[in-house]
């Protein structure tokens, strides 16, 4: 019986075929739509293109809140989104990004 989870690298890379979902492809229709400044994006299902986690930052979250801008950023991504079982983004402004790095490097 079939539980839906590649349980080998062979099925990962067959259900991330099939799904088209690549984190390439999410990068570049995040950096397209959203004109996203940076986009880090991580495949957290050992490659089958199911589940990510993604770090965003667009001027285009500027006075938004986190869920206006994962609003934003799920329209933006709508047809990709349907495909995956897992989505988790960070969203920030270009100013909160600068900020949150200065504070790494200390």
């Amino acid at each position: 019986m079939s539980t839906g989870v590649a349980e080998t690298d062979t099925q990962a890379k067959n259900a991330a075929i099939n799904s088209g979902v690549t984190v390439s492809s999410l990068e570049n229709t995040l950096k397209e739509k959203l004109g996203a400044e940076h986009v880090d994006i991580e495949d957290m299902s050992g490659g089958c293109g199911q589940a990510f986690n993604a770090m965003i930052v667009s001027q285009q979250f500027e006075k938004k809140n986190t869920l206006a801008r994962h609003r934003l950023v799920n329209s933006a991504l709508k047809a990709e989104i349907a495909a995956i079982h897992a989505w988790t983004p960070k969203c920030f402004t270009p100013e909160e990004w600068q900020k949150k790095q200065d504070e790494v490097e200390r």
